[in-house]
């Protein structure tokens, strides 16, 4: 029988991977240069294979380190999740999150039920709000984190993923062809459809705004009825949706990011540890799996393939 692999080589091999650096890397896990070297080389005689490359003064994973990383994280995660079942000192209270409805079909389901195989004491309430709504509850302490739509303008929010902002319309209608384009958007505080209408006006589109919603299923309904077309990202995409790009006459539009913002409401540990959560579980998550090259979309492979893919235009998501 095998030798498990060894936890604090793993540790170890994370650190580097996210620094870039073993010098870096020593200093994160309170070891010397030295021996993070001998750790590495002892867990690539375990692996057998390589596992890094120099790229100038940056240590760069081989394709069989990327490989193990998606293992290790998993396998140290696991390793806190159980730590943490059998801690009679775990965290223990109440906390509020809030996170427009657009990202909570996709992102809230690995969130939670990480967080809550971690902290099995601690209460979870969620709101689904628009980010306008978010961050003023944040700022009058009605909310302990809140998942936003990033505005450089606006501030309070730290970056934790970058989303492809896409043009979508039916799969099984045309009416992106209409010379007045129908369009389904946000409020008009919203930033994609700020950002959708100043591109259509650039480019000398005309349009009329026929549904005004902070919802995403209304927005998402819209769309797949063929009564307009709408601007999403790419996490928020459904089933019977179709990526409009240069062909159909519509420019790329500019990522965005989603943002996490903290509340002051005096409960630093269990926030630190939601946000912490939060933060590994979107770098984990990829795009849903509709992305296959024979366009099916697969429910089940969207949380099991951990590599991200971008949808080309004139992509179309099979129907319900």
């Amino acid at each position: 029988m095998a030798a498990p692999l060894d936890l604090d080589q793993l540790a170890t091999f994370i650190a580097i991977a996210d620094t870039g650096s073993f010098t870096r890397a020593a200093e994160e896990v309170h070891r010397t240069q030295s021996a993070v070297s001998m750790q590495m080389r002892r867990l690539e005689e375990r692996i057998g294979k390589t596992l890094f490359q120099k790229d100038g003064r940056t240590n760069r994973l081989t394709e069989d380190g990327e490989r193990l990383l998606a293992y290790a994280r998993r396998m140290l995660r696991l390793n806190r999740e159980t730590l943490a079942a059998f801690d009679d000192a775990s965290l223990e209270g109440h906390i509020r999150i809030g996170t427009p409805d657009d990202y909570a079909d996709r992102f809230l389901p690995e969130i939670m039920a990480r967080f809550s195989r971690s902290n099995p004491r601690v209460e979870l309430s969620v709101a689904c709000e628009p980010t306008s709504n978010l961050v003023e509850h944040i700022r009058k302490g009605t909310l302990d984190l809140a998942l936003v739509t990033h505005d450089d303008s606006r501030g309070g929010s730290e970056p934790v993923r970058r989303e492809p902002i896409l043009w979508v319309s039916s799969a099984n209608h045309t009416v992106h062809e209409r010379e007045v384009l129908p369009m389904a958007f946000g409020r008009p505080n919203c930033l994609w459809r700020r950002t959708a209408c100043a591109a259509l006006e650039e480019e000398g589109r005309d349009y009329r705004v026929l549904f005004t919603s902070f919802s995403a299923t209304v927005i998402a309904t819209a769309v797949l009825s063929g009564l307009a077309i709408s601007v999403l990202p790419e996490c928020a995409l459904r089933p019977g949706m179709r990526v409009l790009g240069e062909a159909d006459g519509f420019k790329a539009l500019p990522d965005c990011h989603i943002g996490l913002m903290r509340g002051h409401t005096g409960q630093a540990e269990i926030i630190d540890a939601l946000a912490r959560h939060i933060s590994e579980s979107l770098d984990n998550l990829s795009v849903p799996a509709f992305l296959e090259e024979n366009g099916s979309y697969d429910f089940n492979a969207a949380f099991l393939n951990s590599r991200n893919k971008r949808l080309r235009p004139g992509h179309l998501l099979n129907g319900w």
